[in-house]
């Protein structure tokens, strides 16, 4: 039996992206000891920036491909890492821009085979539950009568295209973590997540409700990548982070799909931005990105049952946050520079 750890150690990898940075906040506010490990390629110092002031956060810039002795960082003596290490790891870490998969190529695939074996390595080290963030993405090809897709589908991905980095990529990384899990009985689990909105998105990388909203405040041209029957499942940030907790503190095993039923066009979603912003935006249509396919819609009946989990915040409600988070911002049009 493990002694018992009044405040746990929580490491989260990938910590200041869109979905980590929000993990963190969350967990900061628990109580818990949060070390976030990121490198900032596909992230932002601003999205932790409000993190820094709280004792039990620590913010460590590393790239996971590279080993780290934990107990020797000077700041993680006061979470007593070196004795207690972590009980808990959540890996996030990994590189997003749907837009152009081939802007960091090397960096996507190294971060989803020798990074995810670092990380399962310092899980084995500390004993800690582990959780790897996997995506639809995993599915491939969805089914074509568009039904929802459960856990033990499976379809076709191209292994060798510009997207194989991520999509491949995570297949192997649920590979290494079932191997470990299997070979070293390691407590390891793993989130499929599919689309997910909300504050701190990045902008210009793909993720299309970013840049609608951007547009729309400036009554500029809103443009959808896709024609008017390109659909999506929209899932908002602070829904996935409990979902991921919960999973954390279950003894699921398994894939568990973390996401939204609920299918909506690009179109609808457009349009209710465009009525948020009372903006006089228009609507136009190109082509889809380059090797884009269309996403699986979830099927999340495992997780409303073995983890009582389900999405409770409406697309309305979800577009206001965000919309309201991208108004707010004062680094809302112009680069972002990172200073840590």
């Amino acid at each position: 039996m493990k002694p018992f750890i009044e405040n746990k150690n929580v490491l989260v990898l990938g910590g200041a992206g869109f979905i980590g940075s929000h993990l963190c906040e969350e967990l900061v506010k628990r109580g818990d000891n949060v070390v976030c490990v990121d490198n900032f390629i596909s992230s932002d110092v601003e999205n932790i920036r409000s993190l820094l002031e709280y004792p039990n956060f620590e913010f460590i810039r590393h790239n996971i491909i590279e080993n780290l002795e934990w107990a020797d960082v000077p700041g993680l003596q006061k979470f007593k890492v070196e004795v207690q290490g972590f009980q808990e790891i959540y890996n996030l870490a990994c590189p997003t821009s749907p837009k152009d998969y081939s802007k960091f190529p090397v960096e996507t695939a190294t971060a989803n085979s020798v990074g995810v074996v670092n990380s399962l390595e310092w899980a084995r080290k500390y004993k800690s539950r582990y959780l790897l963030t996997s995506t639809s993405a995993v599915y491939g090809k969805p089914p074509a009568d568009g039904r929802p897709v459960k856990e033990d589908y499976y379809g076709l991905v191209d292994f060798l295209g510009p997207r194989a980095g991520y999509n491949e990529g995570k297949r192997f990384a649920e590979t290494l973590v079932m191997t470990y899990q299997d070979v070293y009985q390691l407590n390891t689990s793993i989130a499929r997540i599919f689309n997910t909105y909300g504050p701190r998105m990045l902008q210009h990388s793909g993720r299309q409700v970013p840049d609608f909203i951007r547009n729309a405040t400036d009554n500029k041209g809103i443009e959808i990548a896709g024609d008017e029957k390109s659909i999506l499942s929209f899932c908002y940030v602070k829904d996935v982070v409990e979902g991921l907790i919960a999973l954390m503190a279950s003894e699921i095993t398994a894939p568990v799909n973390i996401g939204s039923e609920q299918a909506l066009t690009l179109t609808e979603v457009a349009q209710k931005i465009i009525e948020i912003t009372r903006s006089s935006s228009a609507i136009s249509y190109t082509n889809k990105y380059a090797y884009a396919m269309q996403p699986a819609i979830p099927d999340i009946s495992k997780a409303k049952e073995e983890l009582n989990w389900f999405p409770l915040i409406s697309i309305d409600e979800g577009l206001k946050e965000a919309v309201e988070y991208y108004k707010a911002t004062a680094f809302l049009h112009k680069p972002r520079v990172n200073t840590i």
